[in-house]
């Protein structure tokens, strides 16, 4: 379960880049009720996601040549320099390398060896989001990757992420946890792509989980506000009832409603 006690390793920050800022702080404030807080002149455009005052995601243009819409997950560091380091050493690549953002903290962007797009943020002024797993904000995180495997071996020597592969359907799903914790702090996953994914396009990505008290009244705005669906409202034993969406714009999020213990 996701905590503000951001430890190393842990999500604590998360940002959608968008070719329409304004269009789709209006798409999110519909579907999941925040508002957005500008960063000031000085931030190029961006700013704050929030839900009752405190800040549950963030939001900004593209600023990548080529860059398309999407999430960014940002696992917490204590030092982004030697994560560089580390994410070069394993084979990935280094998107931008590590940079101040005012006196907030120091942020750095990757690509994992498999293709999947990920940050880190190594906190100053700033710690992390002020809220996480209560609804309407970031609850779980999941990699899909291309290669599982290669994708695992990647993160373990760059974060020492500790993993449980537990069975699910006819596939095997690892479990993250920061190094050191126990059952109950799991905070994301890597799923192995299937052929037919692959097949259609799909390549590696982060997929970022919003806590929602109806994923079903969440999965009809969102195609009544032009987004796609990716995954209908599903049930999943002992996980909750989902749902994948493609934004407006094309960035991927899922919405859930938990499952409670014993569910």
């Amino acid at each position: 379960m996701l905590t503000t006690d951001y430890v190393p390793g842990s999500p604590n920050w998360l940002d959608l880049g968008s070719p329409d800022t304004s269009a789709s702080a209006a798409f999110y404030g519909a579907l999941l009720g925040w508002t957005f807080a500008s960063a000031g002149p000085a931030a190029g455009g961006y700013g704050f996601f929030q839900q009752d005052g405190r800040t549950v995601a963030a939001l900004g243009p593209l600023t990548e040549e080529g860059a398309t819409s999407a999430w960014t997950i940002y696992f917490r560091t204590t030092d982004a320099d030697r994560t560089t380091a580390l994410v070069e050493r394993a084979g990935g690549k280094v998107r931008f390398a590590p940079f101040d953002v005012f006196t907030n903290g120091r942020m750095a962007g990757y690509t994992d060896p498999t293709g999947a797009d990920f940050a880190v943020w190594q906190p100053q002024d700033t710690i992390g989001l002020d809220a996480v797993t209560a609804p309407g904000t970031l609850c779980w995180t999941e990699c899909y990757s291309t290669d599982a495997e290669a994708g695992k071996a990647f993160y373990r020597t760059v974060f020492d992420w500790q993993e449980q592969d537990v069975p699910f359907g006819e596939v095997t799903y690892t479990v993250l946890t920061p190094a050191g914790g126990g059952t109950d702090d799991g905070q994301g996953g890597i799923m192995q792509l299937g052929p037919e994914q692959t097949a259609a396009g799909t390549t590696s990505h982060w997929l970022p989980y919003f806590e929602v008290l109806d994923p079903d009244a969440c999965a009809a705005t969102a195609e009544r506000l032009g987004a796609t669906v990716r995954i209908p409202p599903t049930d999943f034993h002992g996980v909750g009832r989902l749902a994948q969406i493609v934004d407006p714009h094309g960035a991927v999020l899922a919405v859930i409603r938990s499952a409670q213990p014993g569910q």
